[in-house]
């Protein structure tokens, strides 16, 4: 390994953006460089279909650290720039502006990309997504003169533009092909009460519906579902999933499925190059099986293992997943993975809009769902790291304090 030869990061976002902090945090005192295609520093995503649509989250205070913290971390930034190949013989990789940069080690963050609507028009039509900071701006700039949008997809992202343009006072229609909202992430009781919370926020929400075409109306766009009917509006946004950017892994011929293959350390199948974040399908040592995660936990608690892993040290991947989710003046938290389960279990009244489901496969808690119950959050999270027996009928019990069995 050559001595001045840097590490280099591949994808500035969350976790591109954690693995230079954590290198330097233990003690890598080498080159360091990271290369990101996006005009900007590394920034955060999520707030991009919540508080940045209303204006009351500036650009500026979405990035995730500022320039001077690279600067004094000695980060050599090559923003705007595309890496194009990776030659893992030479141990380099070549920029779209032609330069080469030689590597010791290499971390691939280069996270997903929006899976584009493929209907008749679609090409052709005003749609919006939300993945990056262009994406948000240019969908912010579109709703302040909107008045009536249809949003394809009833999933995280989709929900909360919905609520945000009911909140600006936009005419909504949320078009859902599955028969129920949020349907690979929670269960069907979590789902009624979304269903049920934005029809009482005004949102029209159709269920087991697809679209038929997009065609354009008199400046405006008129969405064709399957069930006969059509919706014109002046603004489509769709949120149908992300497909991961393995394709500079899989043209370097590393194992890629679903996703850029690692193993519990963050190792690829070349051990001199580690991945992290969306883009890995990786073993998770808590779920103990392999699976892609779309989460800003999973991007940073990844990143801090894939960096110990170029440092020489194993630290194996076993954090607990959670994922959150903001609509109208309730917070849904998630802790573990309750898909699949064989019993779910309510906690709590849903009218109140405070209220828990626990998941259990096989007897055992596997997954949290936390209405507005954030203390309750923590305590499932603590319940499943460190594998503490909870049985569904404490679950269901209130007066059951479940924060004190999660302390032991």
């Amino acid at each position: 390994m050559s001595e001045s030869a840097p590490i280099v990061v591949v994808g500035a976002g969350q976790a591109g953006q954690q693995l230079c902090d954590s290198l330097r945090r233990g003690g890598y005192e080498g080159r360091l460089v990271l290369v990101g295609d996006e005009p900007v520093l590394p920034y955060q995503r999520p707030p991009l279909s919540k508080k940045f649509l209303t204006g009351a989250l500036e650009a500026e205070r979405l990035l995730l650290r500022p320039e001077s913290f690279y600067e004094k971390a000695n980060v050599e930034l090559r923003i705007a720039r595309r890496v194009t190949a990776i030659d893992r013989a030479a141990r380099t990789l070549t920029l779209n502006d032609g330069e080469v940069l030689a590597w010791s080690g290499l971390a691939l963050t280069t996270g997903t990309r929006i899976r584009p609507l493929s209907v008749p028009g679609a090409a052709e039509a005003d749609v919006h997504y939300v993945r990056s900071l262009a994406d948000g701006e240019a969908l912010k700039a579109r709703l302040a003169t909107a008045e009536r949008l249809a949003v394809i997809g009833g999933g995280f992202i989709g929900l909360e533009v919905a609520a945000i343009a009911r909140e600006l006072g936009k005419q909504v229609v949320v078009i859902e092909a599955a028969e129920r909202l949020m349907a690979r992430a929670v269960a069907p009781r979590v789902s009624a009460f979304y269903a049920e919370l934005h029809r009482a926020h005004g949102v029209e929400v159709l269920l087991g519906t697809g679209i038929e075409a997009i065609r354009g109306a008199d400046g405006r766009h008129v969405v064709l579902t399957t069930d006969g009917r059509e919706h014109a509006v002046d603004l489509i946004v769709a949120g149908i999933g992300v497909v991961p950017n393995s394709e500079l892994a899989e043209a370097a011929g590393l194992a890629c499925h679903n996703g850029i293959v690692v193993d519990v350390h963050a190792r690829t199948s070349d051990p001199a190059i580690v991945a992290a974040g969306d883009c890995t399908w990786h073993m998770n040592g808590f779920l103990e099986r392999d699976i892609r995660l779309e989460s800003v936990q999973n991007a940073v608690d990844q990143a801090k293992t894939a960096a110990a892993s170029l440092l020489g040290r194993d630290e194996p991947y076993r954090q607990v997943p959670w994922f959150w989710s903001d609509q109208y003046d309730v917070k849904l938290q998630i802790a573990g993975i309750g898909m699949p389960h064989d019993e779910a279990v309510l906690r709590g009244d849903p009218a109140s809009r405070q209220f828990s489901v626990y998941y259990f496969r096989a007897g055992a808690l596997v997954g949290v769902d936390s209405m507005n119950r954030p203390a309750e959050h923590m305590a499932a999270r603590k319940l499943l790291g460190q594998g503490i027996a909870l049985s569904p009928a404490q679950a269901a019990d209130p007066a059951v304090d479940l924060m004190q069995i999660a302390r032991g």
